[in-house]
């Protein structure tokens, strides 16, 4: 797929050196066609990172994506500049009164928090609130999968005894849904976070669907019925180093973490990583982007139903 960023975009030479498709406004205005409008909200502190890694996850449909990439106004950023943020990134009253194809919202390092005491929390809510007539479909990823329940259905999320951290076995609990077409029975994902939802208080609501679960780390994908809100506990896009570079971030930080699980060979974080979870990532955002949002999102945004 070709994903249409701004052409100064850090993310895009990164993304050049590993041969994904990447195209600049000029070429993408002379397709005629109409893209995918794609909005991501990203909490996550060092945003450069995770914007290529979205980027790659969304990286393989034919179909043409537009990405408009926004941070949270009543936020101030420590770790990506404000000339980065000013450039590339967006607000909510920027963009309210627009409509998008789909959205991702991402994770973010605040779940030892109550949601309620989170900086950005009535502005997340909002945005949650808005997506229901604004987006066709969005993903919650990781703390913003447990913040969406939260705030949607009213599960809470529970407290772990030790950080979850590592790549773990997780199984499909239904092939019924075009969200999980292709999948293999079994397959990888990283996980990194302190706090989990119990699969009990998920299977509770009639309109979620629990897709895939782990024995370890628990409930990962979950869907309403309509297939407008996705839940994704686990960090897919996440890069063959990433959970290296937590490990190590938490060692100097005097935390005493547990080596990651299943990720260095031989436990020894001499080893580099083996990249185990690629294809399910690329799988479930190419699904999402075509079962999810191309087949049922209107020609014209307008039109959406508000």
């Amino acid at each position: 797929m070709p994903i249409k960023i701004q052409r100064d975009l850090p993310a895009r030479s990164e993304l050049e050196k590993e041969n994904i498709f990447v195209m600049d406004e000029d070429r993408a205005l002379s397709q005629d066609i109409r893209p995918l409008q794609i909005i991501i909200l990203n909490l996550m502190p060092v945003k450069q990172d995770t914007e290529t890694q979205l980027f790659r996850a969304l990286s393989n449909t034919p179909l043409q994506v537009d990405i408009t990439l926004m941070h949270m106004a009543s936020h101030h950023s420590k770790n990506t500049s404000s000339w980065h943020l000013n450039k590339f990134y967006v607000t909510f009253d920027e963009i309210r009164r627009r409509t998008f194809d789909g959205m991702i919202i991402t994770g973010a390092p605040v779940e030892m928090l109550p949601f309620e005491e989170v900086d950005y929390w009535h502005e997340l809510a909002e945005i949650m609130d808005w997506t229901k007539t604004h987006v066709t479909s969005t993903i919650h990823v990781c703390w913003a999968a447990q913040a969406g329940l939260y705030h949607h259905y009213g599960i809470d999320k529970v407290l772990l005894p030790r950080k979850l951290s590592g790549v773990y076995k997780h199984h499909l609990l239904s092939r019924e849904m075009p969200l999980t077409r292709g999948f293999d029975d079994f397959f990888k994902v990283p996980h990194s976070r302190n706090t989990t939802v119990p699969l009990e208080s998920i299977w509770a609501i009639d309109d979620l669907i629990v897709l895939a679960k782990s024995y370890e780390a628990g409930a990962y994908l979950i869907q309403n019925r309509s297939g407008s809100m996705i839940f994704v506990t686990g960090h897919p896009e996440y890069d063959r180093m990433t959970l290296d570079k937590e490990y190590h971030r938490d060692l100097e930080a005097g935390l005493d973490p547990d080596i990651p699980e299943n990720y260095y060979p031989g436990d020894d974080p001499e080893n580099q990583p083996k990249l185990t979870w690629r294809l399910h990532a690329n799988s479930l955002y190419t699904n999402w982007l075509n079962y999810y949002v191309y087949q049922v999102t209107p020609y014209i945004l307008e039109e959406m139903d508000m």
